[in-house]
């Protein structure tokens, strides 16, 4: 499957091809490459409508495959898909799931267990130390702190996270367009303690119609959403809404009812949302939503299927490891070790996490 990610990538470009489209095109064709390759007269009988197919004839004929995944490797990033193991669980069960993600850093199996933080840019000192605390005490409690990279609150977080733990960040744009640009370097730090993660194509500017699907995102991806310092009619509890429609918990901590922009957390607040004075209010209701959620396992332990499987699972672990160091490490040819991983990946024993990284499954 990881051969077809180049054609994953090519539909996603396609406008008016979204998830559903697409899987519908895999079950007619069998195999995207077979789907991208069909004719005009085959994908009209697929069912595909006049202007989605009209729209994938021109991309088609203008896109080079190998040249836009060269694009994705040289702004240091990586591509998971709707079809790999690895996607996001909590994020797949979505309808509206993102066919394609970018990613740069790690995935592991302990970002299942995240809370979204999020905010208002024009933060005050007593909600970026709320954002910052919170988010520092959640990620040494073991949950990814997910935001989405802007001014004042999600940084807050983020900077609060990697003080602890694993955090994500979710942006509107292509992963080589940091938006801010004066958070570059927070953003070099969440991609070697984390991952930054987008369904926009290498190269997408940060335009504003963006960001509602990276909200969606950055809520699809947690367990629940901490709103903290919100105005009314902002982004944040536009997010928050958001979770509240995918079935996620919603959090706020309250504030100034002097500061207008409190008054759409302290609204949430209000409305039912679970107030929060301290990090044991959401570790307390995580630990109930967290039980009500079924994630992706392998159905029963499976064991290696031969000596050079056991020796790999010997020198894995939780902690992602470069297939150039297993191989080291086992003191055996790269080709030996990348083509035993694919055959463990499909057995569930272990995981690809970035770029040439595994890490072990069901280690315990």
């Amino acid at each position: 499957m990881v051969n077809d990610h180049k054609y994953w990538l090519g539909f996603s470009l396609v406008p008016e091809i979204g998830p559903k489209r697409l899987l519908h095109l895999l079950s007619v064709f069998g195999d995207l490459p077979s789907a991208w390759s069909a004719t005009e007269s085959d994908l009209r009988h697929s069912g595909l409508e006049n202007q989605p197919v009209t729209n994938f004839l021109r991309t088609r004929a203008r896109l080079d495959l190998d040249a836009e995944m060269a694009k994705v490797e040289r702004a240091g990033a990586w591509l998971l898909t709707l079809a790999d193991d690895s996607y996001p669980p909590l994020l797949s069960s979505l309808p509206d799931a993102p066919a394609v993600l970018y990613v740069k850093g790690s995935l592991l199996p302990s970002d299942e267990q995240a809370l979204a933080v999020v905010g208002t840019r024009k933060a005050s000192t007593y909600g970026r130390d709320a954002a910052h605390d919170l988010s520092r005490q959640l990620a040494r409690n073991g949950i990814t702190i997910v935001s989405g990279l802007a001014h004042g609150i999600d940084t807050a977080a983020h900077r609060g996270a990697l003080d602890g733990g694993r955090t994500i960040a979710v942006v509107g744009c292509g992963l080589d367009q940091i938006y801010p640009r004066d958070n570059e370097q927070l953003a070099h730090e969440i991609c070697q303690h984390g991952a930054m993660i987008s369904e926009f194509a290498i190269g997408v500017p940060p335009e504003g119609r963006n960001f509602p699907r990276r909200n969606r995102v950055i809520s699809g991806l947690s367990l629940g959403v901490l709103v903290i310092e919100a105005a009314e009619g902002s982004g944040a509890l536009i997010t928050a809404g958001i979770a509240a429609e995918q079935g996620r918990e919603v959090f706020a901590v309250p504030g100034n009812i002097y500061n207008p922009g409190s008054r759409g957390s302290n609204r949430l607040i209000q409305d039912g949302a679970k107030l929060v004075m301290g990090v044991d209010d959401i570790l307390s209701e995580l630990k109930i939503a967290h039980s009500n959620v079924q994630f992706k396992t392998t159905a029963e332990r499976v064991s290696p299927g031969n000596n050079l499987e056991a020796t790999l699972i010997q020198n894995l672990s939780a902690d992602p490891i470069h297939v150039d160091d297993l191989a080291r490490l086992c003191d055996l040819p790269i080709a030996t070790i990348t083509s035993t991983l694919t055959i463990m990946e499909l057995k569930g024993l272990a995981r690809k996490v970035g770029p040439m990284q595994y890490c072990l499954v069901n280690k315990n």
